[in-house]
């Protein structure tokens, strides 16, 4: 491994170095587990299960996450869905109408907007016909203003990951920050760059609770990354940007680990069948090969197809419009009575 020429402090906005956190009456207090009396924060004192301030750190919940993921409480941060912990970073390393970041479409939309909101020029790579990154090309768009590359693997809507070796040039070979999208890797058999983090000091890697574990509708994203970085992120975020219900239901979700593998273990033979069934279809050209919770097929006529399957109150996503992808539909693994009907509609359309 050949060692990162990464330097934290030069990428830092300016104004985020110098900055002072908001101090929360719950961060100037822990409770201890004591009966005392909190009359710090202007809470109704009346007690209902939600009356006080969610912890601002998150401890109880971090505590497991770092146990499960052998990192330490201080590599992690959390956030109201992954799209509040990737605006974080546009906003502590990305100056406006100055910086730039690298995306490499086709991938997951939220990269663009959240450049635009935050004025950021989008630098974008296509990836190759097999849907893998250029690494020649990427490195020769950096700039001097390049901040952050976004690598989402298992990307969306591909499905497919990156190769290893691939990401580790990139990480070697680029002085910003390397984010590595991790949305979908509890349905790949690869291992998460989770383990690099000690190594390399410039990578973030981004996982949610909303796909493998089923928690899309409480909004928590999960970030790992040096201590230094997680610091200049907890410098900025909201002070209760995770609330005590999404804490509590989180955390009883991930320390039911047995649950959760009997349902992606489902979900992947799932994966398979459709694979095979959708397969055989005569209007089916491709089927990618998947490593997420869902499979990208290439069709005669996507919007004809499209349609179809609506018509008959079957819901896919339809991904023609992006780079790569003409004729493409998603197809989420849904439950086995969800797919047994896809197949029987499909099959007659």
């Amino acid at each position: 491994m050949n060692k990162v020429d990464f330097n934290i402090d030069q990428i830092i906005r300016e104004n985020v170095k110098g900055l002072k956190p908001y101090s929360s009456a719950r961060d100037e207090y822990v409770s201890d587990g004591s009966d005392m009396i909190f009359l710090d924060a202007n809470e109704n004192p009346f007690e209902n299960g939600v009356n006080r301030y969610p912890d601002p750190q998150q401890r109880s919940l971090k505590a497991v996450l770092a146990e499960q993921k052998k990192v330490s409480v201080k590599n992690i941060l959390l956030g109201n869905g992954s799209d509040e912990v990737l605006d974080l970073l546009f906003r502590a390393f990305c100056e406006p109408k100055k910086d730039n970041i690298i995306t490499l479409p086709p991938t997951y939309g939220m990269y663009k907007v959240l450049a635009n909101i935050n004025n950021i020029e989008e630098q974008e790579v296509l990836l190759s016909d097999n849907f893998e990154p250029n690494v020649e090309e990427i490195l020769n768009r950096v700039t001097v203003n390049t901040k952050i590359i976004f690598l989402c693997s298992p990307n969306n809507p591909t499905g497919n990951s990156f190769p290893e070796n691939t990401i580790i040039e990139i990480l070697e070979s680029f002085k910003g920050l390397v984010v590595i999208d991790e949305a979908y890797i509890d349905f790949s058999d690869k291992e998460s760059w989770i383990v690099k983090i000690k190594s390399y000091p410039n990578l973030i890697v981004t996982q949610t609770l909303s796909k493998a574990y089923g928690l899309a509708g409480i909004r928590l994203g999960v970030c790992y990354s040096s201590e230094d970085v997680i610091a200049v992120l907890n410098k900025i975020k909201p002070p209760y940007n995770v609330n005590e219900l999404t804490q509590q239901r989180a955390l009883e979700r991930v320390l039911n680990q047995e649950q959760v593998q009997q349902e992606v273990s489902e979900i992947l033979e799932q994966r398979t069948y459709l694979e095979k069934t959708l397969s055989a279809l005569s209007f089916v050209i491709k089927v990618y090969k998947s490593d997420a919770n869902f499979i990208l097929v290439k069709v005669d006529d996507a919007n004809k197809r499209y349609d179809q399957l609506l018509e008959e109150g079957i819901v896919v996503r339809n991904r023609s419009t992006q780079p790569l992808c003409e004729n493409t539909l998603r197809f989420t693994v849904g439950t086995v009575e969800e797919n047994k009907r896809l197949i029987k509609i499909i099959t007659n359309i």
